[in-house]
């Protein structure tokens, strides 16, 4: 079941991440949101070149920032995988893969602090099957965020590593939403893992180990996301309320 359960919280973290880039977006420029996130956004790029790569493809022009109205990173358009279906799910796989490295070793190197006072139980390893289970596993996701923000401020905001860790850790996690144009690959690739690794464990429990040992790093992640989703929707509804009462004033000057 915790294969399952691992192939859902990533579907969450993907979808939450893209959610949280998109409210962004509907704040302020596309340019200054993928500038703002430009560590997150080299790590997805480098494995996205190097998934095309591997999968025959031959990369030209290719930017961090594009040129289009969004900014969005890209590559030279039409050059896609040449393997069919596994190539989608390669190209989408090797970005996540190099975030996550990136958040474990972020992790390690700052984030100790942070990552020992949240609740490792807020992630069931089980699907809520029951109605009851549902809405625990809501209150615990409630509870991981409030949590998350609780020892990110006991750190000490004012200290480099804690503002370091705060903003690395945003670009990793946001930048966790699927690359513009491979959003089947991404969805793939989530139910790619949760499969090999179901089917590895029944040779090894290796992986069932590797998962365990992961699980703070996804509890901490999808926390991180929360957070960040509930700061975004307060900001977002914060504009466009005022621009709403901006466009009412001036209906009636």
């Amino acid at each position: 079941m915790i294969y399952a359960a691992t192939s859902v919280w990533l579907t969450l973290i993907v979808l939450m991440a893209w959610s949280v880039h998109r409210l962004w977006q509907g704040i302020v420029k596309s340019r200054t949101v993928n500038g703002v996130l430009l560590p997150g956004t080299l790590i997805a790029q480098l494995g996205h070149v190097i998934g095309l790569l591997i999968t025959g493809a031959t990369v030209n022009n290719t930017a961090l920032v594009g040129d289009n109205d969004r900014g969005e990173p890209s590559t030279q358009p039409g050059f896609k995988p040449k393997i069919p279906f596994v190539g989608p799910i390669v190209v989408a796989l090797l970005p996540m893969l190099a975030l996550g490295g990136a958040i474990f070793l972020l992790v390690v190197r700052l984030g100790r602090p942070v990552i020992v006072q949240l609740p490792m139980d807020a992630l069931s390893t089980e699907l809520p099957v029951t109605m009851g289970a549902f809405w625990d596993q809501l209150r615990a996701l409630v509870t991981l965020a409030e949590e998350t923000l609780a020892a990110a401020s006991s750190t000490g905001v004012t200290s480099w590593k804690t503002g370091l860790f705060i903003y690395l850790m945003t670009c990793f996690t946001v930048r966790m939403a699927p690359i513009p144009g491979n959003v089947r690959g991404h969805v793939g690739a989530i139910a790619a893992v949760g499969s090999i690794a179901a089917l590895s464990a029944t040779l090894s429990p290796k992986p069932f180990n590797i998962i365990q040992e992961a699980w703070p790093i996804m509890s901490l992640t999808m926390g991180w996301l929360l957070l960040l989703m509930l700061l975004s929707l307060v900001a977002r509804g914060a504009v466009e309320t005022v621009q709403m009462i901006g466009r009412s004033a001036g209906t009636y000057d």
